[in-house]
């Protein structure tokens, strides 16, 4: 009983936590879409995306036989911590993950850009350093070779770039998602409750430029759309 009301109280604290975390820090809205208009707005980007907006959500969909699931993003001028808020439900069997993606389409250093990633999938919730882990210039060129050319020491490196955390969601269910960069770190929150973090070197890159969700394949449908920024907005140069 003792070790049942004591995990009960753990969880209780991480979620307030999370929720306290958020006070005056990520204090400025840099976008927002609740999806209600006749289609996207003028600052949504796309790379070979299907994505349509539709009787108030974003319905996200990577055309058939596209090499790459699709990609809706937004560009902004370079913040360091971000908040991204997002309401999501998985449709269908064929939805089986969606992407949050923070870029710096300046940074040479990795391909894309990529800095790092939360993956949302019914059982999984995935953060990753993409820029000095798997998307990092020489680790995805080797990755791309045919064979592989990744060494042991690449595999092992890998290793510490990425983190798995397990979840449930059902299906047609509408969930709540929060993500949030703190420097190093990345905090991830569904409906409210913390799912987990990971600290990695990669994460608290000098600045971000887009945020993009990407849809694998489709039947995942997006609503209420929301990214804010921490601290003084930079300077225009």
């Amino acid at each position: 009983m003792k070790s049942f009301v004591a995990a009960i109280l753990t969880s209780f604290t991480a979620t307030v936590a999370f929720a306290a975390d958020s006070s005056g820090h990520y204090s400025r809205t840099v976008f927002v879409d609740d999806f209600s208009g006749s289609g996207f707005g003028p600052r949504w980007g796309h790379y070979k995306s299907g994505s349509v907006v539709k009787d108030g959500l974003l319905i996200g969909i990577t055309p058939e036989k596209s090499d790459h699931s699709a990609v809706d993003n937004v560009k902004f001028p370079p913040e360091r911590d971000l908040e991204v808020s997002v309401k999501f439900r998985f449709v269908s069997a064929k939805a089986r993950s969606f992407n949050v993606w923070f870029d710096d389409k300046d940074f040479k250093g990795s391909h894309a850009g990529h800095i790092c990633s939360v993956s949302i999938s019914p059982t999984a919730v995935n953060i990753g350093d993409a820029k000095t882990g798997n998307f990092r210039n020489d680790i995805y060129a080797k990755k791309k070779a045919t064979p592989s050319t990744l060494t042991a020491e690449d595999k092992a490196m890998l290793t510490t770039k990425n983190k798995s955390l397990p979840v449930k969601l059902a299906l047609q269910d509408w969930h709540a998602l929060v993500i949030r960069t703190k420097g190093d770190s990345v905090e991830v929150s569904i409906d409210g409750k913390a799912v987990g973090s990971f600290k990695s070197e990669g994460v608290g890159h000098d600045h971000k430029t887009l945020v993009s969700l990407t849809t694998n394949p489709v039947d995942v449908h997006y609503d209420d759309f929301s990214l804010k920024a921490a601290g003084p907005a930079a300077a225009k140069p």
